[in-house]
């Protein structure tokens, strides 16, 4: 490594920052490219996927909805740990094929876990969830004591 003494009153050369940028962004492009690349080729991407969700809330509920695309029903659950939901399992894959016919491998198999920190105590008694077209959605009601209560005001004459 060389040090270079520069002008206070110069710009700093940004160049090599950029090009390293440039080439991290090429490299993870290329890791996860369509492309045959040594990563899939030796399944070292397998497991590395984590399903797309959504959280949102409601003024008795939070909502969940999970991507799962493909999967039968035993082959995930959801479960509540205190203020964690958990989601987790495995898309597995559907045959062994000779991986030298492969024009493009985009699809990940593997395990998967997310685990969501809820913003708000909920009622793990009485959790639902639904399961259609690969689509999860978890209902979890809120406590009770945590739902907004209406304090009514009284005016007082003087």
């Amino acid at each position: 490594m060389q040090l270079i003494r520069r002008n206070r009153n110069t710009t700093p050369d940004l160049g090599g920052l950029e090009r390293l940028q440039r080439e991290l962004s090429d490299f993870f492009d290329w890791t996860t490219s369509a492309y045959p690349t040594p990563f899939r080729t030796f399944g070292l991407l397998e497991g590395a996927w984590s399903p797309a969700l959504d959280l949102y809330e409601d003024k008795d509920s939070l909502r969940v909805v999970v991507e799962l695309p493909g999967l039968k029903k035993d082959e995930f659950e959801a479960t509540v740990h205190g203020d964690t939901l958990v989601i987790q399992g495995e898309r597995k894959s559907e045959s062994e094929q000779k991986k030298e016919n492969f024009y493009r491998v985009e699809r990940i198999y593997g395990q998967f876990h997310r685990a969501v920190t809820l913003p708000t105590p909920v009622d793990a008694s009485k959790v639902k969830a639904s399961y259609k077209d690969g689509v999860l959605e978890v209902i979890l009601p809120k406590k009770e004591e945590t739902k907004p209560k209406q304090i009514p005001v009284t005016i007082q004459s003087e």
